[in-house]
C-alpha cells in the first residue's frame, strides 16, 4: 500500500520533469518587446467593427467650480415638551417605583385533566377477532398468476 504523500511526491515530480523536457524541445515563440506595430503591418486594411447602436452622448464631468454646498438651515426652535420631573431624593424614588409595582403572582401547576375514556363498542352483526376465523378464498396450485415457468 503506497502512502498519499509518496504517491503525490511521485507524480507530481513526473509531471514537473515532463513540463520542463517539453519546454526544453518546444519552439520558442519570438517576443516584440518594442512596443509599437511593426512597420510592414498596413493599418489601412485593418478589421474596424460598426454598430447601429446610436448611444448616448458623452458626459463631461466639470470638475474646476467648487463643489456647491447647500445652505446651513435655521436653528429649529425646541418645541414644548413634557415638563422635566422635580427633582426628588434617591429614596423617594425608590419609594415611587415600589409604590408602582404590582407583584406578579407564581403559576400553579395545573394538574392535567384526565378524559375519560370510551371503549369503542362491537355492532352484534361484526365478527369479532375471537369468534370463527375468516375463511380465504383457496388459492389455486400456481398462485394468483397462473404457472411459473421460471
Amino acid at each position: 500500500m503506497m502512502p498519499v504523500a509518496r504517491y503525490f511526491l511521485f507524480a507530481g515530480g513526473a509531471l514537473i520533469a515532463l513540463l520542463f523536457a517539453l519546454d526544453a524541445f518546444s519552439p520558442k515563440a519570438v517576443a516584440d518587446n518594442t512596443g509599437r506595430a511593426s512597420a510592414g503591418v498596413d493599418k489601412a486594411a485593418a478589421l474596424r467593427i460598426r454598430s447601429d447602436v446610436k448611444w448616448p452622448e458623452r458626459i463631461v464631468f466639470d470638475t474646476t467650480q467648487p463643489t456647491i454646498v447647500p445652505k446651513a438651515a435655521p436653528a429649529q426652535v425646541a418645541l414644548a415638551g413634557p415638563e422635566p420631573a422635580p427633582e426628588i431624593s434617591a429614596k423617594a424614588r425608590v419609594r415611587e417605583t415600589f409604590a408602582q409595582f404590582v407583584p406578579v403572582e407564581p403559576k400553579q401547576a395545573e394538574k392535567p385533566v384526565q378524559r375519560k375514556r370510551k371503549i369503542a363498542k362491537i355492532h352484534p352483526s361484526q365478527p369479532t377477532r375471537f369468534s370463527q376465523p375468516t375463511r380465504i378464498a383457496q388459492q389455486s396450485r400456481y398462485g394468483f398468476f397462473g404457472p411459473s415457468t421460471w
